[in-house]
């Protein structure tokens, strides 16, 4: 969650910087929405690399263990319909 956080916040704080300096620059309305996002996206490609690997693999993690436990339910589900078959 940490590092979801550390990433989408640094995204939204380049997103908002490149949006003060186009602004700055001249741009306005939807053109300055657009090359703002376009911007922040590839700067953040580059800078934010490290970042994006932390929270990738959190998540990896974090559905790793919820599909272990969703095994888990199915087997359980598995044997109480195999012992009410046999009945």
């Amino acid at each position: 969650m940490r590092a979801s956080l550390a990433y989408t916040s640094a995204r939204i704080l380049m997103f908002i910087a490149a949006l003060a300096l186009l602004y700055l620059i001249g741009a306005r309305g939807l053109t300055l929405l657009a090359l703002a996002l376009l911007a922040s996206g590839i700067v953040s490609f580059v800078v934010l690399s490290k970042a994006r690997d932390r929270m990738s693999s959190s998540l990896t993690g974090r559905l790793r263990g919820v599909r272990e436990r969703v095994d888990e339910f199915r087997d359980r589900l598995d044997e109480g319909a195999s012992v009410e078959d046999e009945d």
